[in-house]
Protein backbone atom coordinates (compact mmCIF):
# COMPACT_ATOMS: atom_id res chain seq x y z
CA UNK A 1 0.00 0.00 0.00
CA UNK A 2 0.95 3.28 -1.09
CA UNK A 3 2.35 5.88 1.91
CA UNK A 4 1.06 9.25 2.09
CA UNK A 5 4.15 10.29 4.85
CA UNK A 6 7.67 8.94 4.56
CA UNK A 7 7.18 10.07 8.60
CA UNK A 8 6.73 6.51 9.76
CA UNK A 9 4.40 8.06 13.18
CA UNK A 10 2.67 10.64 10.81
CA UNK A 11 1.82 7.51 8.44
CA UNK A 12 0.53 5.02 10.96
CA UNK A 13 -1.48 7.75 12.78
CA UNK A 14 -3.40 8.78 9.51
CA UNK A 15 -4.08 5.36 8.67
CA UNK A 16 -5.43 5.25 11.95
CA UNK A 17 -7.82 7.87 10.93
CA UNK A 18 -9.12 6.61 7.89
CA UNK A 19 -9.97 3.31 9.71
CA UNK A 20 -11.79 5.64 12.20
CA UNK A 21 -14.30 6.65 8.87
CA UNK A 22 -15.89 3.60 9.38
CA UNK A 23 -17.46 4.49 12.43
CA UNK A 24 -17.84 8.00 12.32
CA UNK A 25 -14.74 9.53 14.02
CA UNK A 26 -13.67 11.54 10.64
CA UNK A 27 -14.21 12.04 6.60
CA UNK A 28 -12.37 10.85 3.96
CA UNK A 29 -12.29 14.30 2.52
CA UNK A 30 -11.26 16.04 5.34
CA UNK A 31 -8.47 13.90 6.12
CA UNK A 32 -6.84 13.98 2.65
CA UNK A 33 -6.83 17.81 2.65
CA UNK A 34 -5.16 18.22 5.87
CA UNK A 35 -2.84 15.40 5.04
CA UNK A 36 -1.78 17.80 1.44
CA UNK A 37 -1.46 20.59 3.80
CA UNK A 38 1.31 18.77 6.36
CA UNK A 39 4.97 19.24 5.52
CA UNK A 40 6.06 15.65 5.97
CA UNK A 41 8.14 14.87 9.47
CA UNK A 42 7.18 18.36 10.96
CA UNK A 43 5.61 18.41 13.92
CA UNK A 44 4.70 22.13 14.05
CA UNK A 45 3.07 21.39 10.66
CA UNK A 46 1.44 17.91 12.06
CA UNK A 47 -0.25 19.96 15.41
CA UNK A 48 -1.42 22.86 13.15
CA UNK A 49 -3.05 21.55 10.21
CA UNK A 50 -5.37 19.07 12.40
CA UNK A 51 -5.85 21.80 14.65
CA UNK A 52 -7.15 23.95 11.92
CA UNK A 53 -9.54 21.49 10.83
CA UNK A 54 -10.97 20.79 14.27
CA UNK A 55 -11.45 24.05 14.84
CA UNK A 56 -13.29 24.47 11.59
CA UNK A 57 -15.76 21.84 12.35
CA UNK A 58 -16.19 23.21 15.99
CA UNK A 59 -16.78 26.56 14.74
CA UNK A 60 -19.80 25.60 12.24
CA UNK A 61 -23.21 25.81 13.72
CA UNK A 62 -26.11 23.01 12.98
CA UNK A 63 -28.75 20.79 15.02
CA UNK A 64 -27.64 18.63 17.43
CA UNK A 65 -26.86 15.72 15.12
CA UNK A 66 -24.38 17.19 13.11
CA UNK A 67 -23.19 18.86 16.05
CA UNK A 68 -22.57 15.29 17.82
CA UNK A 69 -20.70 14.13 14.32
CA UNK A 70 -18.62 16.96 13.81
CA UNK A 71 -17.48 17.35 17.52
CA UNK A 72 -16.81 13.52 17.35
CA UNK A 73 -14.61 14.07 14.36
CA UNK A 74 -12.74 17.00 15.77
CA UNK A 75 -12.13 14.89 19.02
CA UNK A 76 -10.26 12.61 16.66
CA UNK A 77 -8.63 14.95 15.14
CA UNK A 78 -7.23 16.96 18.05
CA UNK A 79 -6.28 13.46 19.35
CA UNK A 80 -4.15 13.03 16.62
CA UNK A 81 -2.68 16.23 17.20
CA UNK A 82 -1.52 15.24 20.48
CA UNK A 83 0.58 13.01 18.86
CA UNK A 84 3.13 15.37 17.50
CA UNK A 85 3.03 18.06 20.62
CA UNK A 86 6.53 16.73 22.22
CA UNK A 87 7.84 17.16 18.46
CA UNK A 88 7.61 21.32 18.48
CA UNK A 89 9.35 22.24 21.35
CA UNK A 90 6.15 23.48 23.30
CA UNK A 91 6.63 21.59 26.65
CA UNK A 92 2.74 22.45 27.53
CA UNK A 93 1.69 21.82 24.07
CA UNK A 94 0.91 17.77 24.96
CA UNK A 95 -1.49 18.91 27.90
CA UNK A 96 -3.22 21.68 26.26
CA UNK A 97 -4.58 19.60 23.13
CA UNK A 98 -5.51 16.83 25.27
CA UNK A 99 -7.71 19.35 27.07
CA UNK A 100 -9.35 20.88 23.91
CA UNK A 101 -9.86 17.18 22.31
CA UNK A 102 -11.13 15.49 25.86
CA UNK A 103 -13.58 18.92 25.52
CA UNK A 104 -14.67 18.14 21.97
CA UNK A 105 -15.28 14.36 23.14
CA UNK A 106 -17.67 15.65 26.09
CA UNK A 107 -19.29 18.35 23.08
CA UNK A 108 -20.36 14.84 21.26
CA UNK A 109 -21.28 13.08 24.60
CA UNK A 110 -23.32 16.02 25.34
CA UNK A 111 -25.06 16.42 21.74
CA UNK A 112 -25.64 12.92 20.92
CA UNK A 113 -28.83 11.08 21.40
CA UNK A 114 -27.16 7.79 22.11
CA UNK A 115 -27.72 6.86 26.22
CA UNK A 116 -24.59 7.78 27.56
CA UNK A 117 -23.57 8.43 31.65
CA UNK A 118 -20.16 9.57 32.49
CA UNK A 119 -18.79 7.41 35.60
CA UNK A 120 -16.61 8.03 38.38
CA UNK A 121 -15.54 4.27 39.19
CA UNK A 122 -14.04 4.39 43.01
CA UNK A 123 -9.72 3.55 43.08
CA UNK A 124 -7.39 3.64 45.49
CA UNK A 125 -8.74 6.39 47.20
CA UNK A 126 -9.84 8.17 44.33
CA UNK A 127 -11.41 7.95 41.20
CA UNK A 128 -11.14 6.74 37.74
CA UNK A 129 -13.40 8.61 34.80
CA UNK A 130 -15.22 6.78 32.26
CA UNK A 131 -18.00 6.56 30.05
CA UNK A 132 -21.08 3.84 29.82
CA UNK A 133 -23.22 3.89 26.39
CA UNK A 134 -26.46 1.94 27.03
CA UNK A 135 -28.33 0.32 24.48
CA UNK A 136 -31.49 -0.19 26.33
CA UNK A 137 -33.37 1.13 29.59
CA UNK A 138 -31.49 1.33 32.55
CA UNK A 139 -32.97 -2.00 33.91
CA UNK A 140 -32.19 -3.95 30.96
CA UNK A 141 -29.10 -6.00 32.05
CA UNK A 142 -27.43 -6.08 28.21
CA UNK A 143 -24.32 -7.70 27.52
CA UNK A 144 -21.22 -5.25 27.97
CA UNK A 145 -18.17 -4.62 26.28
CA UNK A 146 -14.93 -2.52 28.32
CA UNK A 147 -12.52 -1.24 26.42
CA UNK A 148 -9.41 -0.74 27.80
CA UNK A 149 -7.29 1.48 26.10
CA UNK A 150 -3.18 1.11 25.10
CA UNK A 151 -0.83 3.19 25.88
CA UNK A 152 -1.52 6.38 23.90
CA UNK A 153 -5.02 6.00 22.73
CA UNK A 154 -7.98 8.82 23.11
CA UNK A 155 -11.42 7.69 24.35
CA UNK A 156 -12.72 8.27 20.48
CA UNK A 157 -10.21 5.36 19.22
CA UNK A 158 -12.59 3.23 22.15
CA UNK A 159 -15.54 4.56 20.25
CA UNK A 160 -14.32 3.35 16.64
CA UNK A 161 -12.67 0.11 17.87
CA UNK A 162 -15.35 -0.72 20.06
CA UNK A 163 -18.47 1.38 21.39
CA UNK A 164 -19.63 1.85 18.44
CA UNK A 165 -19.57 -1.84 16.95
CA UNK A 166 -20.93 -2.87 21.12
CA UNK A 167 -23.80 -0.34 20.18
CA UNK A 168 -24.98 -1.74 16.95
CA UNK A 169 -25.35 -4.80 18.46
CA UNK A 170 -27.25 -3.93 21.09
CA UNK A 171 -24.85 -4.48 23.72
CA UNK A 172 -24.08 -1.81 26.29
CA UNK A 173 -20.38 -0.36 25.97
CA UNK A 174 -17.81 1.57 28.30
CA UNK A 175 -14.00 3.01 28.62
CA UNK A 176 -12.43 3.77 31.10
CA UNK A 177 -9.16 5.94 31.60
CA UNK A 178 -6.60 3.77 33.77
CA UNK A 179 -3.48 5.19 35.71
CA UNK A 180 -0.92 6.86 32.87
CA UNK A 181 -3.91 6.98 30.51
CA UNK A 182 -5.89 9.90 29.74
CA UNK A 183 -7.61 12.22 32.14
CA UNK A 184 -5.80 9.71 34.93
CA UNK A 185 -2.46 11.01 33.78
CA UNK A 186 -3.26 14.45 32.25
CA UNK A 187 -5.36 15.73 34.90
CA UNK A 188 -5.02 13.67 37.96
CA UNK A 189 -1.14 12.83 37.66
CA UNK A 190 -1.51 8.99 37.97
CA UNK A 191 0.87 6.15 36.24
CA UNK A 192 1.11 3.40 34.36
CA UNK A 193 1.08 0.15 36.62
CA UNK A 194 2.30 -3.56 35.57
CA UNK A 195 -0.69 -5.43 37.83
CA UNK A 196 -3.53 -4.21 35.80
CA UNK A 197 -6.19 -6.53 37.20
CA UNK A 198 -6.32 -3.68 40.83
CA UNK A 199 -7.38 -1.53 37.78
CA UNK A 200 -10.26 -3.91 35.95
CA UNK A 201 -11.38 -5.24 39.39
CA UNK A 202 -12.79 -1.90 40.43
CA UNK A 203 -14.02 -1.46 36.66
CA UNK A 204 -16.10 -4.31 37.10
CA UNK A 205 -17.13 -3.92 40.51
CA UNK A 206 -18.66 -0.43 39.43
CA UNK A 207 -20.61 -2.07 36.48
CA UNK A 208 -22.11 -5.01 38.34
CA UNK A 209 -23.03 -2.78 41.03
CA UNK A 210 -25.93 -1.58 37.99
CA UNK A 211 -29.17 -3.29 36.98
CA UNK A 212 -28.03 -2.29 32.98
CA UNK A 213 -25.18 -5.24 32.87
CA UNK A 214 -26.00 -8.27 32.83
CA UNK A 215 -23.00 -10.18 35.65
CA UNK A 216 -22.82 -13.21 33.37
CA UNK A 217 -21.87 -11.38 29.86
CA UNK A 218 -19.41 -9.05 30.39
CA UNK A 219 -16.47 -8.71 28.16
CA UNK A 220 -12.88 -7.18 28.43
CA UNK A 221 -10.82 -6.28 25.27
CA UNK A 222 -7.76 -4.63 25.08
CA UNK A 223 -5.90 -3.03 22.47
CA UNK A 224 -1.87 -1.94 21.90
CA UNK A 225 -0.53 -2.24 25.20
CA UNK A 226 -3.75 -3.38 26.41
CA UNK A 227 -2.83 -6.83 24.85
CA UNK A 228 -0.94 -7.21 27.86
CA UNK A 229 -3.08 -5.72 30.18
CA UNK A 230 -6.34 -7.77 29.81
CA UNK A 231 -4.91 -11.03 29.44
CA UNK A 232 -2.98 -10.14 33.24
CA UNK A 233 -6.07 -8.35 34.68
CA UNK A 234 -8.26 -11.60 33.67
CA UNK A 235 -5.85 -14.36 35.23
CA UNK A 236 -6.71 -13.01 38.70
CA UNK A 237 -10.53 -11.14 37.75
CA UNK A 238 -12.48 -14.34 37.06
CA UNK A 239 -16.14 -12.42 36.73
CA UNK A 240 -14.77 -11.41 33.17
CA UNK A 241 -16.80 -13.77 30.61
CA UNK A 242 -14.29 -13.39 27.92
CA UNK A 243 -11.37 -11.36 26.53
CA UNK A 244 -9.77 -10.09 23.64
CA UNK A 245 -6.24 -9.05 23.34
CA UNK A 246 -5.67 -6.71 20.40
CA UNK A 247 -2.59 -8.01 19.78
CA UNK A 248 -1.66 -10.35 22.12
CA UNK A 249 1.58 -8.80 24.39
CA UNK A 250 3.41 -11.13 26.49
CA UNK A 251 6.70 -8.87 27.16
CA UNK A 252 5.83 -4.86 26.51
CA UNK A 253 9.47 -3.78 26.86
CA UNK A 254 10.63 -5.83 23.75
CA UNK A 255 8.91 -2.98 21.59
CA UNK A 256 11.42 -0.77 23.33
CA UNK A 257 14.71 -2.59 23.71
CA UNK A 258 14.94 -4.01 20.22
CA UNK A 259 16.27 -0.40 19.60
CA UNK A 260 18.97 -0.20 21.95
CA UNK A 261 22.10 -0.87 21.23
CA UNK A 262 24.23 -4.32 22.78
CA UNK A 263 26.30 -1.78 24.98
CA UNK A 264 23.64 -0.04 26.28
CA UNK A 265 20.99 -2.86 27.16
CA UNK A 266 24.26 -4.48 29.11
CA UNK A 267 24.27 -0.67 30.85
CA UNK A 268 20.59 -1.50 32.15
CA UNK A 269 21.26 -5.41 33.28
CA UNK A 270 23.64 -3.83 35.26
CA UNK A 271 21.69 -1.40 36.77
CA UNK A 272 24.17 1.77 35.54
CA UNK A 273 21.99 3.92 35.90
CA UNK A 274 24.05 6.94 35.77
CA UNK A 275 26.30 6.47 32.37
CA UNK A 276 23.25 4.83 30.87
CA UNK A 277 20.89 8.07 31.49
CA UNK A 278 24.17 9.94 29.99
CA UNK A 279 24.81 7.74 27.13
CA UNK A 280 20.88 7.90 26.12
CA UNK A 281 21.10 11.86 26.98
CA UNK A 282 23.80 12.33 24.17
CA UNK A 283 21.95 10.59 21.88
CA UNK A 284 18.78 12.39 22.13
CA UNK A 285 20.87 15.16 21.32
CA UNK A 286 21.68 14.60 18.45
CA UNK A 287 17.77 12.74 17.26
CA UNK A 288 15.77 15.46 18.15
CA UNK A 289 12.70 13.03 17.03
CA UNK A 290 13.96 10.19 19.08
CA UNK A 291 13.90 12.65 21.91
CA UNK A 292 10.06 13.45 21.75
CA UNK A 293 9.53 10.27 21.11
CA UNK A 294 10.82 9.21 24.67
CA UNK A 295 9.20 11.95 26.47
CA UNK A 296 6.25 11.09 24.88
CA UNK A 297 6.60 7.30 25.92
CA UNK A 298 8.32 8.20 29.44
CA UNK A 299 5.58 10.26 30.25
CA UNK A 300 2.91 7.44 31.78
CA UNK A 301 5.64 5.63 33.42
CA UNK A 302 6.03 8.30 35.34
CA UNK A 303 9.85 9.35 34.78
CA UNK A 304 12.12 11.51 32.96
CA UNK A 305 15.00 8.99 32.97
CA UNK A 306 15.61 6.92 30.27
CA UNK A 307 17.13 4.24 32.63
CA UNK A 308 14.24 4.04 35.17
CA UNK A 309 11.87 4.04 32.20
CA UNK A 310 13.24 0.65 30.46
CA UNK A 311 13.54 -0.95 33.88
CA UNK A 312 9.64 -0.35 34.29
CA UNK A 313 9.05 -1.39 31.16
CA UNK A 314 10.30 -4.52 31.84
CA UNK A 315 8.13 -5.76 34.43
CA UNK A 316 5.35 -5.54 32.27
CA UNK A 317 5.96 -9.27 31.13
CA UNK A 318 3.20 -12.22 31.29
CA UNK A 319 4.87 -15.41 33.08
CA UNK A 320 3.55 -18.92 32.81
CA UNK A 321 2.35 -18.86 36.30
CA UNK A 322 0.40 -15.75 35.35
CA UNK A 323 -1.26 -16.84 32.42
CA UNK A 324 -2.05 -20.74 33.84
CA UNK A 325 -4.64 -18.54 35.84
CA UNK A 326 -6.57 -17.29 33.34
CA UNK A 327 -9.99 -19.16 33.10
CA UNK A 328 -12.37 -17.61 30.56
CA UNK A 329 -11.86 -17.91 27.06
CA UNK A 330 -9.35 -15.51 24.90
CA UNK A 331 -9.21 -14.27 21.18
CA UNK A 332 -6.04 -13.12 20.42
CA UNK A 333 -5.41 -11.26 17.08
CA UNK A 334 -2.60 -11.74 15.13
CA UNK A 335 -2.05 -9.04 12.40
CA UNK A 336 0.79 -9.32 9.50
CA UNK A 337 3.29 -6.65 9.71
CA UNK A 338 2.64 -5.97 13.36
CA UNK A 339 5.81 -3.24 14.22
CA UNK A 340 5.84 -3.67 17.76
CA UNK A 341 5.33 -6.96 19.26
CA UNK A 342 5.86 -9.35 16.06
CA UNK A 343 5.49 -12.23 16.71
CA UNK A 344 4.10 -11.73 20.63
CA UNK A 345 0.55 -12.65 19.63
CA UNK A 346 1.02 -16.25 19.09
CA UNK A 347 3.56 -16.81 21.54
CA UNK A 348 0.44 -15.71 23.92
CA UNK A 349 -1.56 -17.68 22.32
CA UNK A 350 0.31 -20.83 23.04
CA UNK A 351 0.84 -19.88 26.81
CA UNK A 352 -3.15 -19.73 27.38
CA UNK A 353 -4.54 -22.67 28.95
CA UNK A 354 -8.09 -22.55 28.44
CA UNK A 355 -10.64 -21.79 25.34
CA UNK A 356 -8.35 -19.52 22.86
CA UNK A 357 -8.41 -18.40 19.51
CA UNK A 358 -5.96 -16.85 17.57
CA UNK A 359 -6.78 -14.71 14.53
CA UNK A 360 -5.07 -13.43 11.81
CA UNK A 361 -5.18 -10.30 9.96
CA UNK A 362 -3.69 -9.97 6.53
CA UNK A 363 -2.19 -7.22 4.28
CA UNK A 364 -4.11 -8.60 1.64
CA UNK A 365 -7.50 -7.86 3.16
CA UNK A 366 -6.42 -4.31 3.98
CA UNK A 367 -5.95 -5.16 7.92
CA UNK A 368 -2.07 -5.93 8.41
CA UNK A 369 -0.63 -3.80 10.98
CA UNK A 370 -0.66 -3.04 15.05
CA UNK A 371 -4.52 -3.08 15.73
CA UNK A 372 -5.56 -3.25 12.16
CA UNK A 373 -5.73 0.83 11.30
CA UNK A 374 -7.66 0.54 7.76
CA UNK A 375 -9.64 -2.40 8.83
CA UNK A 376 -12.09 -1.68 11.58
CA UNK A 377 -15.35 -3.17 9.90
CA UNK A 378 -13.68 -6.18 9.58
CA UNK A 379 -11.54 -6.36 12.57
CA UNK A 380 -15.17 -5.68 14.46
CA UNK A 381 -16.89 -8.13 12.78
CA UNK A 382 -14.27 -10.66 13.74
CA UNK A 383 -14.07 -9.54 17.09
CA UNK A 384 -17.41 -9.27 17.56
CA UNK A 385 -18.66 -12.26 16.20
CA UNK A 386 -16.75 -14.40 19.00
CA UNK A 387 -17.67 -12.09 21.55
CA UNK A 388 -21.13 -12.72 20.74
CA UNK A 389 -20.69 -16.54 20.54
CA UNK A 390 -18.78 -16.41 23.73
CA UNK A 391 -21.68 -14.51 25.80
CA UNK A 392 -24.42 -16.23 24.39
Amino acid sequence: MRPLFTDEDFEFATRTLLGGVFAGAADVGEVLTTVDRIRDGNGRSWVDEWTATADRLLAEDGSAASTAARALRAASYLATATGAADRTGDDGLFASLWERHRRAWDAFVDATDLAVERLEVPYEGTTLPGYLFRSGAPDDPRPTLVYTNGSDGSVVGAWVRGISGALARGWNAMTFDGPGQNAALVRQGLHFRPDWEHVVTPVVDALLARADADPHRLALVGVSQAGYWVPRAVAFEHRVAAAVADPGVVDVSAAMLTHLPHHLVRLLDAGNREVFDKEIALGLRLTPRVRAMMTWRMRPYGTTSPFDFFTAARAYTLTEDVVRQVTCPVLVTDPEQEQFWPGQSRRLYEMLPGPRELVRFTAEEGAAGHCEPLAVGLRGERVLDWLARQLT
